[in-house]
């Protein structure tokens, strides 16, 4: 599963007021990286790692491989990506800020 797939099998609702969220189901998939989300568990948490900022299109199209041991469901398969993408810590307004920015900083590379 793609984290594109994830997206849109998980109760988009819940996610309303999740800034980040929003934005990835906004934008478009950029295929070209073959590159994977890991999952894991450590004591007692859910350990997401292989996540980057190079491009939110890129990330869409990232398998996600959980671990088989690990029975998580996609919910907080969701929320523990979203909250690895998201620093945790950045308020509502600068995270918009930071993806419009992002978002103007790629528009701009499309058009050079």
């Amino acid at each position: 599963m793609t984290l594109r797939e994830l997206i849109n099998s998980v109760d988009a609702e819940q996610y309303s007021e999740s800034t980040l969220f929003l934005q990835l189901t906004k934008t478009k998939p950029e295929y070209g990286t073959n590159r994977h989300i890991q999952v894991t568990e450590s004591d007692g948490n859910i350990i997401v790692s292989g996540v980057h900022v190079g491009s939110l299109g890129d990330i869409l199209t990232y398998s996600i491989d959980v671990d088989p041991n690990l029975n998580v469901s996609k919910t907080h398969l969701m929320d523990a990506i979203l909250k690895e993408l998201s620093a945790d810590g950045f308020t509502a307004p600068e995270q918009e800020g930071f993806w419009n920015d992002f978002d103007n900083l790629q528009k701009a590379k499309i058009i050079r």
